[in-house]
Protein backbone atom coordinates (compact mmCIF):
# COMPACT_ATOMS: atom_id res chain seq x y z
CA UNK A 1 0.00 0.00 0.00
CA UNK A 2 1.24 3.49 -0.77
CA UNK A 3 2.62 5.75 1.96
CA UNK A 4 -0.86 6.97 2.83
CA UNK A 5 -1.73 4.69 5.74
CA UNK A 6 -2.70 7.34 8.33
CA UNK A 7 -4.42 9.39 5.64
CA UNK A 8 -6.09 6.43 3.99
CA UNK A 9 -8.23 5.30 6.86
CA UNK A 10 -9.36 8.64 8.20
CA UNK A 11 -10.21 10.78 5.20
CA UNK A 12 -13.83 10.87 4.21
CA UNK A 13 -14.02 9.03 0.92
CA UNK A 14 -11.55 6.21 1.48
CA UNK A 15 -12.82 5.57 5.00
CA UNK A 16 -16.33 5.27 3.64
CA UNK A 17 -15.29 2.85 0.91
CA UNK A 18 -13.65 0.64 3.52
CA UNK A 19 -16.75 0.70 5.72
CA UNK A 20 -18.99 -0.34 2.85
CA UNK A 21 -16.96 -3.31 1.59
CA UNK A 22 -19.19 -5.89 3.36
CA UNK A 23 -22.27 -4.44 1.62
CA UNK A 24 -20.78 -4.63 -1.89
CA UNK A 25 -20.96 -7.50 -4.35
CA UNK A 26 -17.82 -9.62 -4.78
CA UNK A 27 -16.93 -7.85 -8.01
CA UNK A 28 -17.47 -4.43 -6.46
CA UNK A 29 -15.33 -5.45 -3.48
CA UNK A 30 -12.47 -6.03 -5.91
CA UNK A 31 -12.79 -2.42 -7.04
CA UNK A 32 -12.93 -1.17 -3.46
CA UNK A 33 -9.82 -3.04 -2.39
CA UNK A 34 -7.87 -1.98 -5.49
CA UNK A 35 -8.79 1.67 -4.90
CA UNK A 36 -7.75 1.46 -1.23
CA UNK A 37 -4.40 -0.05 -2.23
CA UNK A 38 -3.77 2.28 -5.20
CA UNK A 39 -5.58 5.57 -4.51
CA UNK A 40 -3.26 7.76 -6.58
CA UNK A 41 -3.39 5.43 -9.56
CA UNK A 42 -7.20 5.19 -9.26
CA UNK A 43 -7.55 8.98 -9.28
CA UNK A 44 -5.70 9.17 -12.62
CA UNK A 45 -7.14 6.07 -14.24
CA UNK A 46 -9.82 5.82 -16.90
CA UNK A 47 -12.92 3.69 -16.49
CA UNK A 48 -11.46 1.06 -18.80
CA UNK A 49 -8.17 0.98 -16.88
CA UNK A 50 -9.89 0.43 -13.53
CA UNK A 51 -12.02 -2.34 -15.00
CA UNK A 52 -8.92 -4.02 -16.46
CA UNK A 53 -6.92 -3.74 -13.23
CA UNK A 54 -9.77 -5.33 -11.26
CA UNK A 55 -10.64 -7.94 -13.87
CA UNK A 56 -14.29 -6.87 -14.08
CA UNK A 57 -16.61 -5.07 -16.49
CA UNK A 58 -16.92 -1.29 -16.82
CA UNK A 59 -20.62 -1.31 -15.73
CA UNK A 60 -19.51 -3.01 -12.50
CA UNK A 61 -17.10 -0.14 -11.80
CA UNK A 62 -19.94 2.32 -12.33
CA UNK A 63 -22.20 0.36 -9.99
CA UNK A 64 -19.45 0.45 -7.38
CA UNK A 65 -19.25 4.24 -7.69
CA UNK A 66 -22.99 4.57 -7.18
CA UNK A 67 -23.06 2.16 -4.25
CA UNK A 68 -20.59 4.37 -2.38
CA UNK A 69 -22.82 7.40 -2.90
CA UNK A 70 -21.33 8.98 -6.02
CA UNK A 71 -22.97 9.95 -9.29
CA UNK A 72 -20.71 7.87 -11.51
CA UNK A 73 -17.10 7.26 -12.47
CA UNK A 74 -16.30 10.90 -13.26
CA UNK A 75 -17.66 11.99 -9.88
CA UNK A 76 -15.57 9.24 -8.29
CA UNK A 77 -12.28 10.43 -9.82
CA UNK A 78 -13.04 14.06 -8.93
CA UNK A 79 -13.79 13.23 -5.29
CA UNK A 80 -10.79 10.94 -5.01
CA UNK A 81 -8.51 13.65 -6.40
CA UNK A 82 -9.94 16.13 -3.88
CA UNK A 83 -9.36 13.64 -1.07
CA UNK A 84 -5.72 13.08 -2.00
CA UNK A 85 -5.07 16.81 -2.32
CA UNK A 86 -6.13 17.61 1.26
CA UNK A 87 -3.37 18.26 3.80
CA UNK A 88 -2.61 15.23 5.92
CA UNK A 89 -1.71 17.30 8.99
CA UNK A 90 -5.35 17.67 9.96
CA UNK A 91 -6.22 13.99 9.75
CA UNK A 92 -7.69 12.75 13.00
CA UNK A 93 -6.20 9.79 14.80
CA UNK A 94 -7.97 8.36 17.83
CA UNK A 95 -6.95 9.59 21.25
CA UNK A 96 -5.14 6.86 23.16
CA UNK A 97 -4.60 6.37 26.87
CA UNK A 98 -0.91 7.24 26.67
CA UNK A 99 -1.45 10.58 24.93
CA UNK A 100 -0.46 13.71 26.81
CA UNK A 101 -3.16 16.28 27.49
CA UNK A 102 -1.64 18.47 24.80
CA UNK A 103 -1.63 15.66 22.24
CA UNK A 104 -5.20 14.69 23.06
CA UNK A 105 -6.55 18.23 22.72
CA UNK A 106 -4.66 18.69 19.46
CA UNK A 107 -6.22 15.52 18.05
CA UNK A 108 -9.70 16.62 19.06
CA UNK A 109 -9.25 20.01 17.42
CA UNK A 110 -7.73 18.42 14.32
CA UNK A 111 -10.76 16.16 14.06
CA UNK A 112 -13.08 19.17 14.27
CA UNK A 113 -11.11 21.01 11.60
CA UNK A 114 -11.18 17.93 9.38
CA UNK A 115 -14.94 17.53 9.71
CA UNK A 116 -15.49 21.10 8.55
CA UNK A 117 -13.02 20.74 5.68
CA UNK A 118 -14.76 17.56 4.57
CA UNK A 119 -18.14 19.29 4.79
CA UNK A 120 -16.88 22.24 2.75
CA UNK A 121 -15.48 19.97 0.03
CA UNK A 122 -18.87 18.32 -0.42
CA UNK A 123 -21.03 21.43 -0.21
CA UNK A 124 -21.36 21.91 -3.97
CA UNK A 125 -23.06 18.52 -4.29
CA UNK A 126 -25.36 18.95 -1.30
CA UNK A 127 -29.11 19.63 -1.85
CA UNK A 128 -29.15 23.10 -0.32
CA UNK A 129 -31.56 24.51 -2.91
CA UNK A 130 -33.97 21.60 -2.46
CA UNK A 131 -33.99 22.09 1.31
CA UNK A 132 -34.55 25.83 1.06
CA UNK A 133 -37.33 25.35 -1.50
CA UNK A 134 -39.11 23.05 0.94
CA UNK A 135 -38.63 25.37 3.92
CA UNK A 136 -39.77 28.68 2.42
CA UNK A 137 -43.52 27.82 2.23
CA UNK A 138 -43.50 25.49 5.26
CA UNK A 139 -46.26 25.71 7.84
CA UNK A 140 -43.73 24.74 10.49
CA UNK A 141 -40.20 23.41 10.90
CA UNK A 142 -39.37 20.75 13.47
CA UNK A 143 -35.79 19.88 14.40
CA UNK A 144 -35.32 16.40 15.86
CA UNK A 145 -32.34 14.66 17.40
CA UNK A 146 -31.50 12.21 20.17
CA UNK A 147 -28.62 12.42 22.62
CA UNK A 148 -25.94 14.89 21.51
CA UNK A 149 -27.89 15.55 18.31
CA UNK A 150 -30.71 16.89 20.45
CA UNK A 151 -28.52 19.85 21.37
CA UNK A 152 -27.90 20.46 17.67
CA UNK A 153 -31.64 20.38 17.02
CA UNK A 154 -32.27 22.85 19.84
CA UNK A 155 -29.61 25.22 18.53
CA UNK A 156 -31.12 25.12 15.03
CA UNK A 157 -34.60 25.83 16.34
CA UNK A 158 -33.26 28.82 18.26
CA UNK A 159 -31.86 30.27 15.02
CA UNK A 160 -34.59 29.40 12.51
CA UNK A 161 -37.58 30.65 14.53
CA UNK A 162 -36.30 34.21 14.21
CA UNK A 163 -37.15 34.06 10.52
CA UNK A 164 -40.82 34.03 11.51
CA UNK A 165 -41.52 30.38 10.68
CA UNK A 166 -43.04 28.40 13.59
CA UNK A 167 -40.38 25.99 14.87
CA UNK A 168 -40.21 23.16 17.37
CA UNK A 169 -37.47 21.05 18.93
CA UNK A 170 -38.03 17.32 19.39
CA UNK A 171 -35.47 15.50 21.53
CA UNK A 172 -37.20 12.34 22.80
CA UNK A 173 -38.63 9.36 20.87
CA UNK A 174 -42.31 9.80 21.88
CA UNK A 175 -42.35 13.47 20.83
CA UNK A 176 -40.58 12.73 17.54
CA UNK A 177 -42.92 9.87 16.64
CA UNK A 178 -46.07 11.78 17.64
CA UNK A 179 -45.03 14.83 15.68
CA UNK A 180 -44.34 12.68 12.62
CA UNK A 181 -47.81 11.17 12.95
CA UNK A 182 -49.57 14.55 12.69
CA UNK A 183 -47.49 16.10 9.92
CA UNK A 184 -48.80 16.96 6.48
CA UNK A 185 -47.35 18.17 3.19
CA UNK A 186 -46.84 21.68 4.56
CA UNK A 187 -44.44 20.53 7.28
CA UNK A 188 -40.68 20.04 7.25
CA UNK A 189 -38.99 17.66 9.71
CA UNK A 190 -35.23 18.11 10.02
CA UNK A 191 -33.48 15.14 11.64
CA UNK A 192 -29.87 15.21 12.80
CA UNK A 193 -28.24 11.88 13.57
CA UNK A 194 -24.56 10.97 13.73
CA UNK A 195 -25.07 7.31 12.79
CA UNK A 196 -28.58 7.39 11.30
CA UNK A 197 -29.40 4.09 12.98
CA UNK A 198 -31.86 5.05 15.74
CA UNK A 199 -35.00 2.96 15.01
CA UNK A 200 -37.26 5.74 16.30
CA UNK A 201 -35.78 8.28 13.89
CA UNK A 202 -36.05 5.90 10.95
CA UNK A 203 -39.67 5.14 11.82
CA UNK A 204 -40.49 8.84 12.27
CA UNK A 205 -39.00 9.62 8.87
CA UNK A 206 -41.13 6.93 7.25
CA UNK A 207 -44.31 8.13 8.98
CA UNK A 208 -43.72 11.79 8.09
CA UNK A 209 -42.95 10.97 4.45
CA UNK A 210 -46.11 8.85 4.23
CA UNK A 211 -48.04 11.91 5.44
CA UNK A 212 -46.52 14.02 2.67
CA UNK A 213 -44.11 15.99 4.85
CA UNK A 214 -40.57 16.77 3.74
CA UNK A 215 -37.94 15.00 5.84
CA UNK A 216 -34.45 16.49 5.74
CA UNK A 217 -31.72 14.35 7.32
CA UNK A 218 -28.18 15.26 8.29
CA UNK A 219 -26.63 11.84 8.69
CA UNK A 220 -24.24 9.16 7.47
CA UNK A 221 -25.08 8.66 3.76
CA UNK A 222 -24.73 4.90 4.17
CA UNK A 223 -27.24 4.72 7.04
CA UNK A 224 -30.83 3.44 7.11
CA UNK A 225 -32.05 6.96 7.87
CA UNK A 226 -30.46 8.26 4.68
CA UNK A 227 -32.45 5.72 2.69
CA UNK A 228 -35.86 6.85 3.98
CA UNK A 229 -35.61 10.65 4.16
CA UNK A 230 -36.75 13.09 1.45
CA UNK A 231 -33.60 15.22 1.30
CA UNK A 232 -30.27 13.92 2.56
CA UNK A 233 -27.18 15.86 3.59
CA UNK A 234 -24.39 13.31 3.75
CA UNK A 235 -22.34 13.65 6.92
CA UNK A 236 -20.28 10.44 7.09
CA UNK A 237 -19.28 8.83 10.37
CA UNK A 238 -15.60 9.56 11.03
CA UNK A 239 -15.43 9.11 14.78
CA UNK A 240 -16.01 6.30 17.23
CA UNK A 241 -19.07 7.17 19.31
CA UNK A 242 -18.98 3.90 21.29
CA UNK A 243 -16.77 5.56 23.92
CA UNK A 244 -17.08 9.32 23.46
CA UNK A 245 -20.13 11.40 22.65
CA UNK A 246 -19.92 12.50 18.98
CA UNK A 247 -17.89 15.71 18.79
CA UNK A 248 -16.56 16.60 15.35
CA UNK A 249 -19.71 15.39 13.60
CA UNK A 250 -21.81 17.55 15.91
CA UNK A 251 -19.79 20.62 14.91
CA UNK A 252 -20.29 19.76 11.23
CA UNK A 253 -24.06 19.51 11.75
CA UNK A 254 -24.14 22.83 13.59
CA UNK A 255 -22.20 24.57 10.82
CA UNK A 256 -24.36 23.07 8.09
CA UNK A 257 -27.59 24.14 9.80
CA UNK A 258 -26.18 27.64 10.26
CA UNK A 259 -25.49 27.75 6.52
CA UNK A 260 -29.01 26.52 5.74
CA UNK A 261 -30.51 29.21 7.96
CA UNK A 262 -28.59 31.89 6.09
CA UNK A 263 -29.59 30.41 2.72
CA UNK A 264 -33.24 30.35 3.83
CA UNK A 265 -33.04 33.97 4.98
CA UNK A 266 -31.66 35.00 1.59
CA UNK A 267 -34.45 33.13 -0.19
CA UNK A 268 -37.07 34.88 1.96
CA UNK A 269 -35.58 38.27 1.09
CA UNK A 270 -36.83 41.43 2.78
CA UNK A 271 -39.31 39.49 4.91
CA UNK A 272 -36.49 37.65 6.67
CA UNK A 273 -34.41 40.80 7.02
CA UNK A 274 -37.27 42.61 8.71
CA UNK A 275 -38.00 39.74 11.09
CA UNK A 276 -34.36 39.38 12.05
CA UNK A 277 -34.18 43.13 12.67
CA UNK A 278 -37.25 43.04 14.89
CA UNK A 279 -35.95 40.13 16.95
CA UNK A 280 -32.66 41.91 17.49
CA UNK A 281 -34.38 45.18 18.35
CA UNK A 282 -36.54 43.41 20.93
CA UNK A 283 -33.42 42.22 22.75
CA UNK A 284 -31.82 45.63 22.50
CA UNK A 285 -34.86 47.33 24.02
CA UNK A 286 -34.75 44.93 26.96
CA UNK A 287 -31.05 45.56 27.47
CA UNK A 288 -31.58 49.33 27.45
CA UNK A 289 -34.24 49.06 30.15
CA UNK A 290 -31.90 47.26 32.55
Amino acid sequence: MENLAPFLYFCYMLRRIQQQIPELSRAEQRVARWVLEHPKQAARATLAEVAKQCGISEPTVIRFCRHVGLGGFRDFTIRLTETLSRPGSNVHTNVSSDDTASDATTKVLDASIRSLIDMRSQLSSMPVEDAVTAMVPARQLAFAGLGASGHVANDACHKFFRLGIPCATLTDPPSILQFAAITNMQDVLVITSHTGRWPELIRASEIARDNGATVIALTDPASPLAAVCSIMFGCPVLEDSSVYTPMSSRLAHLALLDALQVALALAMGSTAVERLRRSKDALQETANEQ
